[in-house]
């Protein structure tokens, strides 16, 4: 360790040194040596002492800050090996007399992250049932007690086999999907998972048709990426193929939500994806279900999945735990065909090597106790309770005015106005009314949006998800009357002034 020297012959020093040990520069709590030596990196760049100036003795300054010595002597040593200070044998230690820039506070851009929302009606809510958590948190400790080696070292890039074979044997029962766990790839989420796949089958600037309403999430993630997402039209039968074949036909991917369509809630007809499957066949194209809330049907049997019925031969098949479990577990998955495993494990591979192992252990014990079943049975008879209340609220709080078709699956349902009504009447209503959701418009791409609201019922209290219903249902109606109201209209135009543009966040 290099000796600092503490006398001071010449120059004279200043016998106490002016610090601000408590300010927004200083860590709280932080150990002595860190706080003095943030305390001395301000002093000197805000030119309490100069260039060239010398540094009281360590004894003098532990003295005058109550610091012991050695905690002084630290903090000058990471002075002089970050180029603030240096060092001179039998003279002393000195400010540098030239210090590494710093960024000035004045001057630096105030971040804003915008988060989800998370009030009433906001999508991506979800609710835990309390037998089901005590459940988790006993798997949870019970695999921290065991702690093995396998959380000592780089794992494989799908995520662990006793996952993968309990998401297999969920996937088989539940929605026809026969797989085997080598098929699993375990992600993050949704989204993740689709960054993944598509950096492997996919060049840059390739066409990826997009169900058009849709997820924005999914096509902002596509784009970011640097493909070309394909708006295609969206009619009662989902996604109308033959306008991708038209618009797109060199597209090498199709992204669609054909069990529960976002966010308009209809079901693929089996004829369009019949259809969907031929043109992935003959165009050597794949296509990305999207099942985020399949495991929510509320009337009839489940609905075999596009790649139970392709045998992932052509469908990648993606889920997630977000909503059946809780969005901050932040574990999907995706069921691949066979000739993906090995272009997609080198692509998770390169992008962030594997997956976490901390919790898939007790997600694979929820899965194989039976305790993830027993959830989704008593959070399902909740969220059709929710459903029904936010559906007859909007309906009749708003005189019929606005439609609410009730879905028989999902965490969402889509309020509308006759097409007709002006879109801006369901912006205004959602500002006045304070409530948040999503306006349906902002759902579309390049279709002409109809006017309405994509709203949550999930995880929300029953009272609070009554009282905003109402408050939007009034809000409808007078944002509906002042629109016809010719004291409000903008001068020539015959249109109510536009409100800022409302941006939907990820919901999956």
């Amino acid at each position: 360790m290099r000796k600092i020297p503490t006398n001071s012959p010449t120059p004279p020093r200043k016998t106490e040194l002016p610090l601000d040990l408590s300010g927004p520069h200083v860590t709280p709590r932080a150990a002595s040596p860190h706080r003095l030596y943030q305390a001395l990196c301000h002093a000197i760049v805000s030119g309490i002492v100069k260039p060239g100036e010398p540094l009281p003795p360590s004894r003098t300054l532990a003295s005058q800050t109550g610091f012991r010595r050695n905690a002084v002597t630290t903090a000058y040593e990471r002075l002089i090996a970050d180029g603030f200070a240096v060092a001179v044998v039998g003279s002393g230690t000195f400010v540098a007399a030239r210090i590494p820039a710093q960024v000035s506070g004045a001057g630096k851009a105030r971040i804003v992250i915008e988060t989800p929302p998370q009030g009433t009606l906001s999508l991506g809510c979800t609710h835990i049932d309390e037998r089901a958590l005590q459940r988790f948190r006993s798997f949870v400790g019970r695999r921290m007690r065991a702690f093995g080696t396998d959380h000592l070292h780089y794992g494989d890039p799908r995520g662990s086999r006793e996952l993968r074979t309990a998401i297999a044997d969920h996937l088989l029962s539940a929605r026809g999907l026969r797989c085997d766990p080598d098929q699993i790839m375990l992600a993050s989420g949704t989204q993740h998972a689709l960054r993944i796949v598509l950096s492997a089958i996919l060049r840059p600037a390739d066409q990826v048709w997009c169900e058009d309403p849709g997820y924005p999430a999914a096509r902002r993630a596509i784009e970011h990426c640097g493909y070309r997402p394909v708006p295609v039209p969206v009619d009662a039968s989902g996604l109308i193929v033959a306008k991708g074949r038209t618009s797109a036909p060199s597209a090498r991917a199709a992204y669609v939500t054909p069990s529960h369509q976002f966010p308009l809630g209809v079901q693929m007809s089996m004829s369009r994806r019949l259809e969907l499957l031929d043109w992935a066949r003959d165009a050597d194209a794949f296509v990305l279900e999207d099942d985020y809330d399949s495991e929510f049907r509320y009337d009839g049997a489940p609905l075999l999945s596009l790649a139970g019925i392709d045998h992932l031969r052509r469908v990648i098949y993606m889920g997630t735990f977000s909503k059946t479990l809780f969005p901050g577990l932040r574990i999907g998955y995706c069921a691949l065909p066979e000739k993906l495993i090995g272009p997609v494990t080198t692509a998770r591979a390169a992008l962030d090597r594997f997956p976490g192992t901390l919790l898939e252990g007790a997600v694979a014990d929820m899965l194989n106790s039976g305790a993830f079943a027993a959830n989704l049975r008593r959070v399902r008879t909740l969220y059709r309770e929710a459903r029904d209340v936010l559906a007859s609220t909007l309906s009749s709080a708003s005189e019929g005015r606005l439609s609410v078709p009730v879905p028989s699956q999902g965490l969402h349902l889509v309020a509308r106005f006759d097409p007709s009504v002006d879109a801006q009447v369901a912006a205004h209503a959602k500002s006045a009314a304070g409530v948040e959701g999503w306006l349906l418009a902002d759902t579309y791409a390049r279709a002409r949006p109809l006017p309405g609201f994509v709203l949550g019922f999930a995880g929300h209290p029953l009272p609070q998800l009554k009282a905003s219903a109402e408050k939007l249902a009034k809000a409808s109606l007078a944002a509906m009357r002042a629109k016809r109201s010719p004291d409000i209209r903008g001068t020539g135009t015959g249109e109510a002034r536009k409100p800022a543009p409302t941006r939907p966040r990820s919901a999956h």
